[in-house]
């Protein structure tokens, strides 16, 4: 057992995260040259390079975690005639001040992506340009790459565009504070009361965020849910882990990135340039997905649909709350994994099933994660007609070397996550909770306690116990090295 309260310092997670970070193959440091390279990069010289459309003067605001510091998009509407309401998004142009094959860009290039764990957070890219001037701070002129759709009331997408803008970010909004304004469970944030105008052009949003998510829904869209804890620290000392819940605010920014993702790769599509592609396959695994729908008296056709699977979890989230985010889980595994495909011109890339779209990459943060800066490139390159920003050979190898990254980035973070959560649980060892079974295989029973949300194994009394069992159990044995948590069963709960 770990020492308190040393043993709950945010330094040992720090440690403990730097050594997965080289385990899997990551760079948690800048290269000397990187940092050199840094030291001569200021502002973007609009002398150099214009910066395309001026709309500064737009209502612009950012939407993100409380605590983001690297802003990669602003959004704002406009409403039209006939319901309709045109959505921009405006993506940070990183590439103005990063430049292909710099030393900065072969960084980020090995990482492909920031990962963000419970010690320390691992930029992809500096922090003087990550979080200043590639970032679109509040109240600053940025460069961007704007995403222009036109919605209508019933969310299809009948019209877009894509060019260089001049933006201007007037509020710097947090999620849960305009998700509960949204959803009338908090007052108006102040920031959005100080700009005139902002909160009327932040519910045409909501509306058109809301419209885009019923119709991706109706072609089949799967709402899964899984528990994902923020670990919160007093000072140094980890105190909490705390579930994010959904709330409008965030629907408005994933809606819209869903949206600008599928424009940007259409419109690449059409400039016929070679691209990259972000896919999740037809789930090889469907015959499972049918066995577990069964199991909760449903039935699902035998050839793979994104619509009857979609029913299926829409009716399970209804009926059955507690236990939808470990369905959803059990669903996300058997789906595999997304990944990263090269499209080329004269071929057509297969789609995203869990988002039931044809044509999907990304291009919305190009701060922390490395395809959306290719894309950006490609992009730029594809609006100036020029020579291709990659080689199609540059593109197959980093849509691999993408992939796997982020899947060791997931793995990372998981890792950390499981060692704060170790931490957190060292001293109540002998303390008794209520817990559901997660995960019951030949190689382990795994079991999830209410709060603090975590998952550890049932080392003990696994005979028997099904997933979604309720039951009772003992913590025995913590490790933050390894990430250890172990229960033994001690009674069941009907």
């Amino acid at each position: 057992m770990l020492n308190i309260p040393n043993g709950r310092r945010k330094g040992l997670l720090e440690r403990i995260a730097y050594r997965v970070m080289k385990e899997r193959g990551f760079l948690p440091d800048f290269s000397r040259a990187a940092l050199d390279e840094l030291e001569e990069i200021q502002q973007v010289d609009w002398g150099a390079e214009s910066p395309g459309k001026d709309l500064r003067h737009l209502l612009w605001a950012s939407i993100d975690n409380d605590d983001s510091l690297d802003l990669d998009q602003l959004t704002v509407a406009e409403t039209l005639p006939d319901q309709r309401v045109k959505i921009h998004v405006a993506v940070a142009d990183v590439d103005a001040l990063v430049k292909k094959n710099s030393a900065i860009d072969e960084h980020a290039r090995q990482n492909t992506t920031s990962v963000y764990t419970a010690g320390k957070i691992f930029p992809m890219l500096p922090e003087r340009l990550s979080t200043d001037l590639t970032s679109l701070n509040d109240r600053e002129d940025r460069p961007a790459m704007v995403i222009e759709m036109v919605i209508s009331e019933e969310g299809k997408i009948q019209s877009s565009d894509i060019y260089r803008g001049l933006v201007r970010n007037h509020a710097k909004l947090a999620y849960n504070r305009v998700g509960a304004w949204l959803e009338e469970k908090g007052p108006m944030p102040e920031a959005v009361a100080l700009v005139p105008g902002l909160a009327e052009n932040l519910r045409i949003q909501d509306r058109a965020a809301q419209q885009l998510k019923a119709l991706r829904y109706e072609h089949g869209a799967l709402d899964l849910q899984t528990l994902e804890a923020r670990p919160v620290f007093a000072g140094d000392e980890l105190k909490d882990l705390r579930v994010e819940e959904r709330n409008r605010a965030k629907e408005i920014i994933e809606d819209f990135m869903i949206a600008a993702n599928g424009v940007t790769a259409r419109f690449l599509q059409e400039k016929k340039v070679p691209s990259l592609r972000r896919m999740v396959r037809t789930p090889k695994r469907w015959g499972r997905i049918v066995e577990i729908a069964a199991q909760h008296n449903s039935k699902l056709p035998p050839e793979p649909d994104s619509r009857a699977l979609a029913s299926f979890l829409a009716g399970q989230k209804a009926a059955d709350p507690l236990r939808f985010p470990d369905l959803s889980l059990s669903i996300i595994k058997l789906l595999g994994p997304g990944e990263y495909v090269v499209e080329l011109p004269e071929e057509t890339a297969a789609g995203h099933f869990g988002l039931a779209v044809k044509d999907y990459t990304h291009s919305t943060a190009p701060n922390r994660r490395f395809p959306d800066l290719m894309t950006q490139r490609i992009l730029k390159a594809a609006l100036r007609g020029s020579t291709l920003a990659y080689t199609r050979d540059e593109l197959a190898e980093l849509a691999r070397h993408c992939t796997k990254k982020e899947d060791d980035a997931n793995k990372v973070e998981r890792f950390v996550a499981k060692s704060a959560a170790a931490m957190l649980l060292a001293p109540r060892i002998g303390e008794r909770f209520d817990a559901i079974c997660t995960g019951a295989a030949d190689k382990g029973t795994w079991v999830r306690i209410f709060h603090p949300p975590i998952e550890g194994r049932l080392l003990y009394g696994y005979e028997g116990v099904e997933v979604g069992n309720r039951l009772k159990v003992q913590l025995v044995h913590t490790d933050a090295e390894k990430g250890f948590i172990d229960f033994k069963k001690i009674e069941s709960i009907l």
